[in-house]
């Protein structure tokens, strides 16, 4: 196949193999797993982006300021920086290693990044996003009038901060991934989603208590890169239609029009495959020739060929 520029959008999956229990140590022994199939695609002399999730990790450090009633809240934007910092390090370590092993001649590096949103969003009047830890009923409403928090019940499983999610609109760091990619370096952006930030103008940029989906933050990366293919890897082989019925079916490939008439039909769950089809959608659309492929992490490298997973093209 010839050379790409890819950009992958990285699920949780690859970070964390237990979701129910987080540990750092656990974490760094699963990417060294994972990033197997990631230098796969660097030997075989694809250029590679990576956008990864950080929703375990933020609901930890956030969780430890939530529950402890005598100390300050960690504010939103900066426990998404610390998520994007310490997941960086270990994706930096563990394809380094890997790339090392295979005596290859590359190097990684990953890059602190605020993404923009708009300060009307009107994702921020009804904030609906989960994070951070469960608590009953009293004690959340204790925390909402301590912290300032909107707590919300969480389908039957007890309370939950939630915030909003936003559509990132632009990245501040732009211009240094686009040098770091042209520059031949394996680059880790927009981890998490991005910091989100609202620009307060002349250049002066505000965090605020946010969250992006990281498959909007790594399509707008596809598109500051010029990149020709996203691949947005996470737990399933293949987009399904009809997902968990007896009617099941998996997609080997899926047009924007086909996918927009999915959509339609209610066939991809909110906070699920959704996002990820209309991530897809939104970077086929954006420049001709682009595709989008929607897959398992063991399956990045077959799924070029199409051998495997979902391809979304015009």
């Amino acid at each position: 196949m010839d050379r790409k520029r890819i950009v992958i959008a990285l699920g949780g999956n690859a970070l964390q193999s237990d979701t129910k229990e987080f540990s750092a140590y656990k974490q760094l022994e699963t990417c060294k797993k994972s990033v197997k199939s990631i230098v796969d695609l660097i030997e075989d002399g694809h250029e590679i982006t990576i956008v990864h999730g950080n929703g375990p990790q933020v609901g930890e450090i956030i969780s430890v300021y939530e529950q402890a009633p005598n100390v300050s809240p960690m504010p939103l934007p900066e426990c998404g920086a610390m998520s994007q910092g310490y997941i960086g390090y270990h994706l930096q370590q563990t394809i380094k290693g890997e790339i090392n092993k295979r005596d290859l001649d590359k190097d990684v590096v990953s890059l602190i990044t605020q993404a923009v949103v708009k300060a009307n969003d009107s994702a921020f009047d009804n904030p609906t996003k989960p994070i951070g830890a469960f608590f009953n009923e009293d004690d959340a409403k204790k925390l909402s009038k301590i912290k300032g928090y909107t707590m919300k019940e969480d389908a039957g499983r007890g309370w939950r901060r939630v915030v909003a999610s936003p559509q990132i609109v632009d990245i501040v760091e732009s211009n240094a991934i686009k040098c770091l990619v042209e520059a031949g370096y394996i680059v880790i952006a927009a981890g998490g989603g991005g910091v989100p930030v609202i620009d307060k103008g002349n250049g002066v940029f505000e965090g605020v208590p946010a969250v992006i989906d990281k498959d909007f933050a790594a399509e707008k990366i596809g598109e500051i890169v010029d990149a020709d293919v996203l691949i947005i890897l996470t737990a399933v082989e293949k987009v399904y239609i009809n997902f968990n019925k007896p009617e099941q079916k998996g997609l080997s490939e899926l047009t924007v029009d086909e996918a927009k008439k999915y959509m339609k039909e209610g066939h991809f769950a909110t906070g699920s495959m959704l996002p990820k089809i209309q991530a897809a959608i939104k970077f086929v659309e954006s420049k001709p020739e682009r595709m989008a492929i929607i897959t398992s992490l063991e399956n990045a490298k077959e799924s070029l060929n199409g051998s495997t997973g979902t391809l979304i093209k015009k």
